[in-house]
């Protein structure tokens, strides 16, 4: 067994367990570790500077950390290149040249030029600051863009001309999750904000969102108030403005619970929003008014794996839908757009087990034909032509995405019958040789499991180190992508494994039902499930089999290595939630309890004790390494999660800490989601080298860069 610490010593850092104990519900639960959960408290500084001392020690010794890390940043200046989006005329895209460390939006003008338009690295050259969200007027003429700095995720909205970049509008602030939508004539927007703090209770200013009317280059003092007063405060909101300027449309979802309040309001007749569906329809539903003047709703409504429907938005309630494309038994509708134009058409984008599919429907739902994608993958975006860009007409663009090929763009007409490449990924790369497919497997309930698996070889030749990933939640599908970190894994003589697990939303909403609340042990069984079929068919073994998963994924894997420690030799457990009876307490953790439960409800605490991580750490038992990753501006999943869970294992592992090491990584100034390229290749370095380590792949066999990479 190899020894993580070449001293031959690790030595935790003392945590003391206190006596909390709280009684909820009958339920008399140990929280030992509770004092973890202040960050200003100087005893948890202190012991988080400690772990942080700890986790360099060993992270910084391990074997391959340069050749791997070089690697990783040579496959990724594969770069991207994001679909256009038109207003009249005029294209808006993202796009990300080698050696950047964020996409930048580009546009392109209508005399074909391009130029950036936005790049937030010219904004703020340290790197923290992030690109959030930006909406295009329907003319084409100005930019509403919204960034947030140090991984807060308070995102501030600028509104800008287009033509030279000059600031029309903002900074406003509290725009966290914000769509927005221009009136037609440019002079207003609608967009959502949070409230002023001082205005709410304490701890609720992430919550009692409203929809605002902005009047450009007013004060915000002026904004007139559109939706959102007396509604749940935990509601989200999206807004949508119809091209012909008439129809408001706005959402609403309590949290992330699947379900949505729809309304829409007649800007030409008294502006009030009229509602057609409520919470209590249980369905989730994306509207909106295009073109054509109709109203279209892509709805889960009697449909878990949706249909589209179609409505007179000035008679719009429920008895008034008409159908137009049908739920499908074994695919998912996604997305519809219509191409207008001399022969309009409805382009449907589905997933069929997560592979994504397109077809022509007429406007009156009939399918016409397929279009053929360029394999097995993804389309990343799927946009047609605005009423202002005429000589678009009859065509469609779609970004393209897979496991061996970085984010592109193609476009398609039905005069040439098959997609046209018009944009690569702008860096050249030398990609490994692998082999990807999805397999079935059985859960433990019978229930059939596709993954995604990606090898050096076609077949198992001998077991492998293996990586085993997941998310299982909130409806969020795990789709073919271009995976650096996977490619790397597999050139270096590994196993990469991506099974669509319950709780997803791969297999339509009953799927993501299947795997929430009180059905959340699904999910685990699923995972499990997963890496039998693994060592059983021969890729790998328990003493070569890792795991890995941030978020929700994080609770994944820390259920994973309590339930069934002996299966797994390494986690890496990125952002967890793994206390689930105190997780609606920190940050914005009550807008998650129709996913999980609350501990509120005496039946859904015993589901959550039934499974949380942290209740779980047993005494004694031999636990596999684990390497928790943390962000001190998480805004979303307190650290405080993998603080307390590190101490708990630390504490109780039966497992020698040099070769099966418990430690925290902690970072500053980054969020919970979105980074630079040369951050993520450092987490990656730390998180994939703890991994192979552990699991006996060698990182040192990565290829070298070639000069032609190098130079680049």
């Amino acid at each position: 067994m190899t020894d993580f610490a070449l001293s031959g010593i690790v030595e935790y850092p003392l945590a003391d367990r206190s006596d909390v104990v709280s009684v909820l519900h009958g339920h008399a639960i140990a929280d030992p570790y509770r004092w973890l959960e202040d960050g200003s408290d100087p005893r948890t500084a202190a012991w988080s500077g400690e772990q942080d001392s700890l986790a360099r020690q060993v992270l910084d010794e391990l074997p391959g950390r340069e050749a791997f890390g070089n690697r990783l940043h040579t496959l990724m200046q594969a770069g991207s290149q994001g679909a256009p989006t038109w207003r009249s005329g005029r294209a808006f895209f993202t796009r990300r040249l080698p050696g950047q460390d964020f996409p930048v939006l580009w546009l392109r003008d209508r005399d074909g030029s391009e130029r950036v338009l936005l790049d937030v690295m010219a904004l703020d050259p340290s790197g923290l600051t992030t690109l959030d969200r930006w909406a295009a007027s329907r003319d084409g003429e100005l930019l509403a863009y919204q960034i947030s700095t140090g991984g807060t995720e308070s995102s501030v909205l600028y509104v800008i001309r287009v033509a030279d970049g000059a600031l029309v509008d903002g900074p406003i602030d509290r725009c966290r999750y914000s769509s927005v939508a221009f009136t037609g004539d440019g002079t207003q927007l609608y967009y959502v904000r949070e409230p002023d703090p001082a205005t709410v209770p304490e701890g609720e200013h992430r919550f009692h969102r409203r929809v605002w009317l902005h009047a450009l280059g007013a004060s915000t003092d002026t904004d007139v108030l559109v939706h959102g007063e007396g509604l749940d405060k935990t509601n989200y909101y999206g807004v949508q403005v119809s091209p012909d300027d008439r129809w408001l449309v706005i959402t609403a979802r309590p949290g992330t619970a699947p379900r949505d309040s729809v309304w829409i309001a007649d800007r030409h007749g008294d502006g009030v929003p009229v509602r057609i569906q409520s919470e209590q329809d249980d369905a989730v539903t994306e509207p909106w008014v295009d073109q054509d003047g109709r109203l279209y709703l892509l709805t889960s409504l009697d449909a878990p794996r949706k249909r589209l429907c179609v409505a007179d938005p000035v008679s719009p309630q429920r008895n008034q839908w008409r159908e137009l494309i049908a739920e499908e038994p074994d695919s998912v509708l996604q997305t519809v757009r219509l191409r207008a134009g001399s022969q309009p058409r409805l382009v449907a984008l589905r997933t069929r087990h997560a592979i994504s599919e397109l077809h022509l429907h007429d406007t009156e739902g009939a399918r016409l034909s397929a279009v053929p994608l360029p394999g097995l993958g993804k389309v990343l975006g799927l946009s047609t032509a605005d009423p202002g860009t005429p000589d678009a007409d009859g065509t469609v663009w779609f970004g393209w995405v897979n496991f061996v090929t970085p984010p592109c763009v193609y476009r398609y007409t039905e005069t040439t019958g098959s997609p046209e490449l018009v944009a690569t990924a702008p860096g050249a790369v030398n990609l490994p040789e692998v082999h990807c497919k999805q397999v079935a497997y059985r859960s433990k309930d019978g229930t059939e499991i596709r993954m995604f698996l990606i090898s050096g070889k076609q077949d198992p030749d001998q077991p492998r180190p293996a990586l085993l990933t997941g998310y299982g939640g909130f409806s969020v599908s795990r789709e073919p992508g271009y995976l650096a970190a996977a490619l790397a894994w597999v050139e270096a003589g590994g196993v990469y494994a991506l099974p669509s697990l319950r709780g997803g939303g791969e297999e339509g909403e009953a799927w993501h039902r299947a795997g929430m609340r009180e059905n959340k042990q699904n999910v685990f069984d699923d995972f499990h499930a997963a890496a039998d079929w693994l060592i059983n068919w021969g890729w790998t073994t328990p003493e070569q089999l890792s795991i890995m998963g941030g978020s929700n994924g994080g609770l994944l894997v820390g259920a994973a290595l309590t339930q069934r420690p002996e299966l797994y030799r390494a986690v890496v457990c990125s952002a967890p939630l793994l206390d689930m009876v105190r997780y609606e307490q920190f940050l914005i953790g009550r807008t998650w309890n129709d996913e999980y439960g609350s501990a509120d409800d005496a039946q859904e605490l015993e589901w959550l004790l039934s499974y949380s991580p942290y209740h779980r750490v047993r005494a004694g038992e031999p636990y596999p390494s684990v390497l928790f990753t943390v962000f001190d501006s998480d805004s979303r999943v307190d650290p405080n999660h993998a603080r307390k869970m590190c101490a708990a294992l630390q504490h109780a592992s039966g497992n020698d800490p040099v070769k099966y090491p418990i430690l925290l990584r902690r970072e500053v100034e980054v969020g919970h989601s979105a980074r630079s390229i040369t951050r993520s290749i450092g987490l990656l370095v730390d998180q994939l080298g703890f991994l192979a380590h552990a699991t006996g792949l060698n990182l040192e066999t990565v290829p070298r860069a070639s000069s032609a990479e190098a130079a680049r």
